[in-house]
């Protein structure tokens, strides 16, 4: 993206300097970005970095301003404050290489990072047990976001071309997406890795195969159909799954922790992060390593069974003898 002050691009008329707000939403056009993440950056820049900076020239802004801002908002909103802080950064560096700007005043390190706090992880007997709580012809969905670790516009994505039932895979396309404004969205997976194949665990293949009778026959028609030949609403999923989680009595559980606790579980069997990486589409070995805690946690699980064990143990008391043998005396295996 480029600019001009001298042409007046950018420039409050009254005063001849360059307004964050003019500057910030040029920036955002010249992107070249999926339509949900247009959404969520749009929803940042309105509710929570204008109404700081929106008036202010641009190159009045000072790192003072910009931590006294985060602070705020990170007090209140963590996650919120870590990608609107992304975002302004972002954007102050747009302004620094069309030489708006000098320097940045974005220099808080880590206050981008989310810190956001472990989700919770069901068991197998839970996931049964929630999948079988939800109207049958939605109990496909959430057996697929455990145990196939699709996200809940993927899942809603699927058409019956993307299922091959001989092979036992399914393909993901495309993703059916809520925007911040409440409408729906159908664009590709949120990252070039999100376009995979995956394997079918024989446990999903029965309610598939039963699920795939009421699916249209044309190779476009929608696995869960909504109105106007568009695929159901992701609210109408997480409905559903909000009152089943409630009946199992893990309000705690929601539908994208379904596919979080299907990862650990693919972490416990064995996955390399590589594999975890095409399995769940994630675009960087980040994503995919915050699942290998799981063996950690199974190995430390693990060893403290054998500390236990261990304890628990009856021991055979030996006695030395002259010839510096060991051996137990009558008394002891009788006792023992």
């Amino acid at each position: 993206m480029g600019g001009d002050i001298a042409t007046g691009k950018w420039v409050d008329p009254r005063g001849g300097k360059v307004l964050f707000k003019n500057f910030a939403r040029e920036c955002l056009i010249g992107r070249d970005l999926r339509l949900t993440t247009r959404s969520k950056y749009e929803h940042l820049l309105d509710d929570h970095i204008l109404p700081a900076f929106g008036d202010v020239p641009i190159r009045n802004l000072t790192p003072a301003m910009v931590r006294a801002w985060y602070t705020s908002l990170a007090k209140q909103y963590p996650s919120t404050a870590a990608g609107s802080y992304r975002l302004l950064a972002s954007i102050l560096r747009a302004a620094v290489d069309d030489e708006v700007l000098v320097r940045t005043p974005c220099r808080l390190r880590g206050a981008g990072r989310e810190r956001s706090s472990e989700r919770p992880i069901a068991s197998v007997s839970e996931l049964e047990a929630g999948i079988a709580a939800c109207p049958e012809h939605f109990q496909l969905a959430p057996m697929l976001a455990a145990w196939c670790q699709l996200r809940r516009g993927e899942i809603l994505g699927l058409q019956r071309q993307d299922i091959d039932l001989d092979v036992g895979t399914l393909t993901i396309r495309r993703s059916w997406c809520l925007q911040h404004n409440g409408s729906s969205v159908m664009g590709p997976p949120k990252t070039e890795a999100g376009i995979r194949t995956v394997s079918i665990p024989p446990n999903v293949l029965p309610m598939l195969q039963s699920h795939m009778k009421a699916v249209g026959r044309k190779p476009t028609a929608w696995l869960f159909p909504g109105e106007n030949e568009k695929p159901v609403s992701p609210r109408s999923v997480d409905r559903v799954w909000d009152k089943a989680r409630q009946m199992i009595g893990r309000p705690d559980l929601r539908f994208h922790d379904l596919r979080h606790t299907g990862l650990t579980l693919t972490a416990i069997a064995g996955a390399t992060t590589a594999e975890l990486m095409r399995r769940a589409g994630h675009a960087s070995p980040a994503a995919a390593i915050r699942y290998q805690h799981a063996t950690t946690d199974r190995d430390k699980a693990l060893a403290q069974a054998l500390g236990e064990l261990a304890e628990s143990a009856n021991v055979i008391a030996l006695r030395r003898t002259k010839d510096g043998r060991n051996r137990t005396t009558r008394a002891d295996e009788q006792a023992g």
